[in-house]
């Protein structure tokens, strides 16, 4: 993004880098972090248009963000999720532990969280969000598949977008960023903005 001439602000959510620590990481918690971010932001006199960027979980609390409030003028969600309840089934799934033992980490997991699930699931938040929104996953993502993906666009409103990328899996930042050129040119569209003029 910075190459092709767009501001570009990358911070710590709690937990995480230099930011201090608060508690257990939740997605809840990083699209409030991210909200954050993008007040400080417009406290600094930035006026020009805003989009949010994350990947996996990253990706679920821009969605969420998002659905929260839409003072922002595009997403890009990178290897997102659906639904955070069927994610962790499916992980515990693969430890072969027994239901019971899932059903209580999983109503543990939510209560911790402070959210349902079905409140927070990107496949629910996306349908909020008033924004364009360009969902991005590998074809090949054996963590969060394709799948899901698709399950989350099926929201059907005209401003998601899709993009596969082909031989990727939940890590490839090269091959996602092989379609650089896909991806600012919907923030282009997005901002309303020829190449040299988007922030």
């Amino acid at each position: 993004f910075y190459n092709d001439g767009m501001n570009v602000l990358m911070f710590d959510a709690r937990n995480h880098g230099k930011s201090p620590r608060q508690g257990a990481s939740t997605m809840p918690k990083f699209a409030e972090d991210t909200l954050a971010a993008l007040d400080w932001l417009r406290a600094q006199g930035f006026t020009g248009p805003v989009a949010l960027a994350g990947h996996s979980i990253g990706a679920a609390a821009c969605l969420l963000a998002a659905s929260w409030r839409h003072d922002m003028d595009a997403v890009i969600a990178i290897a997102s999720f659906a639904h955070p309840e069927r994610l962790m089934e499916r992980s515990m799934a693969r430890l072969r532990l027994p239901g019971w033992l899932i059903r209580l980490v999983l109503a543990y997991v939510e209560w911790n969280i402070g959210h349902r699930y079905e409140d927070i699931a990107p496949v629910n938040t996306i349908c909020a969000a008033r924004c364009p929104v360009l969902l991005v996953h590998g074809g090949a993502d054996t963590v969060i598949p394709v799948s899901d993906m698709e399950e989350i666009a099926r929201c059907g409103k005209k401003n998601i977008r899709t993009l596969r990328v082909e031989g990727a899996d939940h890590d490839s930042v090269e091959k996602i960023s092989s379609h650089a050129g896909d991806l600012t040119g919907f923030l282009r569209r997005a901002f309303g903005k020829p190449q040299a003029e988007a922030e």
